[in-house]
């Protein structure tokens, strides 16, 4: 009985899940999230080209977009391989290294995403309360230096993890709830005391998740009351309007992403398929949204992505 024990113990695989009850139309299944990664990919890849290309875009604004396409180019290359390897191949295995390293990737970029979100607040914040001192507060030094910032402050925090997971023995049946890795998932999976994991895991996302979504929503009470200050109703719509395409980007991160934390602490008696679904939202999603919603809401971007096509 010990020899069966420790084999299973030393089990150097999980296994990711696809959609239960459908692997009979996986491989239809596949057909949309392939169409998802090629317009993810496309999307962000034509914004970042306009943005680097057009000396007129050079803008605070749309450097702070090119650097959430960026991040949004990275969570798709890191999430959607595993998940076309399970539709299209019944490909399910996953090395443990293989998955600390992915894991580390998503939650990484997932931070760093809610950091640019809240970058791009703050431009607007600076952009509708301090007009005239916009372009001396928000120089592209100053830029550099935040987005440098954050960026690695995305990257130290997520780092640790996969060393407190390698720590562990896993001797459960090693089945992730997910067609990709998430620390809240994998350490469910190990036969050991997850208190410190679970920990960390929370207090990070509460110091960078949470921080970010509090100084974002500051920042709009700041510009709703600056916004009502004005006495023309035109420009108070105007400057509600450049704000528009931002809250849908700040909707389609962060719901999902608070909604799945909710459900893997404390939804124990949720539906695995919501829970699946809503995974695939809060990692497929807003990389695919994203580009579309700003390239529709920008007046500047949308006419300089049309005059490209056009010629």
């Amino acid at each position: 009985m010990s020899t069966v024990n420790d084999t299973k113990c030393k089990s150097a695989v999980f296994l990711l899940t696809g959609i239960p009850g459908q692997e009979y139309v996986h491989l239809w299944i596949s057909i949309p999230f392939c169409f998802m990664y090629l317009i993810s990919i496309l999307g962000n890849s034509v914004i970042l080209f306009i943005i680097k290309t057009d000396p007129s875009l050079h803008e605070p604004m749309y450097i702070f977009l090119s650097m959430l396409a960026v991040t949004d180019v990275g969570l798709s290359i890191a999430t959607i391989p595993t998940i076309l390897g399970i539709f299209l191949f019944n490909s399910r295995e996953i090395s443990f290294d293989a998955c600390f390293v992915q894991l580390f990737f998503i939650h990484s970029l997932q931070f760093i995403e809610s950091s640019m979100l809240f970058l791009m607040a703050f431009d607007r914040f600076v952009a509708i309360c301090y007009p005239l001192r916009y372009a001396s507060i928000l120089t592209r030094q100053r830029i550099a230096k935040m987005g440098f910032l954050f960026v690695l402050r995305g990257l130290a925090i997520v780092f640790p993890i996969p060393f407190l997971l390698k720590r562990f023995q896993y001797c459960r049946a090693n089945i992730l709830s997910h067609s990709y890795c998430l620390h809240q998932d994998v350490i469910k999976m190990a036969c050991s005391d997850i208190t410190f994991n679970s920990t960390y895991g929370l207090v990070v996302t509460l110091l960078t998740v949470g921080l970010d979504s509090l100084f974002i929503f500051l920042s709009y009470v700041m510009i709703l009351k600056a916004v009502l200050s004005l006495a023309s109703h035109m420009e108070c719509l105007r400057a509600l309007n450049t704000c528009v395409s931002h809250l849908c980007a700040i909707l389609l991160f962060y719901t999902p992403e608070i909604g799945l934390s909710v459900l893997h602490r404390f939804g124990k008696g949720s539906s695995p398929l919501f829970q699946i679904l809503l995974g695939y939202i809060y990692l497929l999603v807003p990389p695919l949204i994203n580009p579309v919603v700003y390239s529709v809401k920008s007046k500047h971007l949308r006419e300089r992505i049309i005059r490209v096509f056009i010629k």
